[in-house]
């Protein structure tokens, strides 16, 4: 490791939790830059660290792409994005400051032209901006282009750290379309990057919620002894999207669903309801209890009975009438993409033996919601007879990613009267209602902890190949067996899917 990898602030006092861990002397390439992501979340959530004195006072941020700006456009480019989309209010002093550090690199992924100016770039602003040699690179390109990028990065000498100092990269999703594409890509990668220079961008891992998943199951005492086969029934994973694929047609379109959201996201989410308790919070102890998870998972014996995809059809959302996946623009009227995904699997350990895992996600739904549902086995005995307890479903607890992020308790309580009446009530923990403080934007946690060299919530190599392990044999049996079920927009899936669950005897949760 790098002398300054581990870089502290020598004025912090480690009692005094007030002063939040603050970046040090450090720069941010950005390929891409032109893009949506890097307008909408990247340069915003840089700002936003700046504007909340996170970041060195000679942070440096540059962009790459194939425009012809000066560094004066870009700058004006990055502060309407800024003014538009960052999370706390535009402060010009902090502006200003951003701004001496910003440059602006034109040339295509190939030009090596652009990856000498890069590099002159670069030493230029170490010795103007005090970055001390440290930077990283951040892949906001589809991948196709990674293997250039990464190529032009070794052959200028960009991913050779000075002396003392650490050089990154930083990808984003989808990391391969299948195991043997996600392997190549890893080789590419770590040829060039060691495996702990790789940040690979899972953004779900950086909101506040995913997180409170492990402090709400190892930081207090009254759930832990209950989350396992004694006492869980079933455990359903949901991100649910009201929009449909909008101008994405070209990215979309032979990804689908599956590997879009449930390879990466879903899966994530399920590994760290189901994880064991790590040894500590590090990125080696959380990648060791994550990777136990994936290992242990078993697929349905029948695909068939237990994997379901769907395709949007014509429908009503939202008061209107939207047209279906088939007729979006760009989209082969005989594509079978999918863009509703459910599947069952289990995880065959101890813990859990024997509990399904119901994991979905679907564009075009009811609305728009992420959610983790711990369903409950319902009681051994009921005292009470069958009247009384008709309206009253199983316990559950509810832990919400987005976009109401908290987390709910659902129990029986009696009805207020004169006879023995039971229904379910909740009990709701809201983060904008317990916290003065707003939770910070996920790219934000993730920026910051690229620049802190802090990987714990990023997935690591092993962990991508083990999820591609998983979701391939059902690609492949999709890629084999009909086409997708229709579902009308607005709905919550496919028929199909109900069926699946009803197989078992249960029902998906309405978010």
């Amino acid at each position: 490791m790098s002398e300054t990898s581990g870089w502290e602030n020598p004025l912090r006092d480690p009692l005094d939790r007030r002063l939040p861990r603050i970046a040090g002397p450090s720069g941010l390439v950005i390929f891409g830059v032109t893009g949506d992501l890097s307008r909408k979340k990247l340069m915003p959530a840089v700002y936003d660290l700046a504007n909340r004195g996170l970041l060195p006072p000679g942070f440096s941020l540059v962009g790459f792409a194939r425009r012809d700006w000066a560094d004066e456009d870009f700058a004006q480019i990055v502060h309407d994005a800024v003014e538009h989309h960052s999370r706390t209010p535009f402060r010009e002093e902090v502006w200003q400051q951003l701004a001496e550090g910003m440059r602006f690199i034109p040339g295509d992924f190939s030009d090596d032209t652009a990856f000498e100016r890069l590099r002159a770039t670069i030493e230029d602003l170490d010795k103007a901006q005090g970055t001390g040699g440290n930077f990283a690179f951040y892949l906001s390109v589809p991948p196709k282009f990674f293997p250039t990028v990464v190529e032009q990065l070794k052959q200028h000498g960009l991913s050779d750290a000075p002396a003392g100092s650490w050089r990154r990269a930083v990808i984003e999703k989808p990391f391969g379309h299948d195991l043997a594409s996600a392997k190549e890509l890893n080789a590419i990668v770590h040829e060039v990057f060691a495996p702990d220079e790789v940040f690979r961008i899972d953004h779900y891992l950086g909101k506040e919620t995913v997180q409170n998943i492990l402090a709400l199951r190892f930081a207090n005492t009254m759930f832990e002894p209950i989350w396992n086969r004694s006492f869980v029934d079933h455990v359903q994973i949901t991100m649910a999207e009201d929009i449909g694929i909008g101008g994405r047609a070209g990215y979309y379109d032979g990804i689908g669903a599956a590997r879009d959201v449930i390879q990466n996201h879903l899966l994530q989410l399920m590994a760290l309801t189901a994880m064991e308790e790590p040894s500590g919070f590090d990125a080696p102890s959380l990648v060791t209890e994550k990777l136990k998870v994936f290992k242990a998972v078993e697929l349905p014996v029948n695909l068939g009975a237990y994997t379901v995809r769907g395709q949007y059809a014509a429908g009503w959302q939202g008061g209107e009438k939207v047209i279906g996946y088939l007729q979006e623009d760009g989209i082969d009227t005989q594509s079978k993409t999918d863009t509703y995904a459910a599947i069952k699997l289990e995880v065959n350990n101890r813990r859990w033996a024997g509990v399904p895992f119901y994991l979905r996600t679907g564009k075009r739904l009811g609305r728009r919601v992420t959610e983790i549902a711990v369903v409950f086995q319902r009681a051994p005995h009921s005292p009470f007879d069958t009247t009384a307890t008709a309206e009253l479903g199983q316990n559950a607890l509810v832990i919400r990613v987005q976009p109401d992020e908290g987390v709910t308790v659902r129990f029986g309580s009696k009805v207020p009267g004169t006879s023995m009446e039971l229904r379910d009530v909740t009990m709701d923990f809201a983060y904008g209602e317990s916290f003065t403080e707003s939770s910070p934007e996920a790219y934000e946690r993730l920026i910051l902890d690229l620049l802190l060299g802090d990987a714990n919530l990023f997935p690591r190599t092993e962990e991508v190949e083990e999820s591609w392990r998983i979701l391939d044999p059902i690609e492949e049996y999709w890629a084999a067996h009909g086409k997708p079920a229709q579902y009308p927009a607005g709905t919550w899936g496919p028929r199909e899917a109900d069926e699946m669950l009803a197989r078992d005897g249960r029902s998906w949760r309405r978010p």
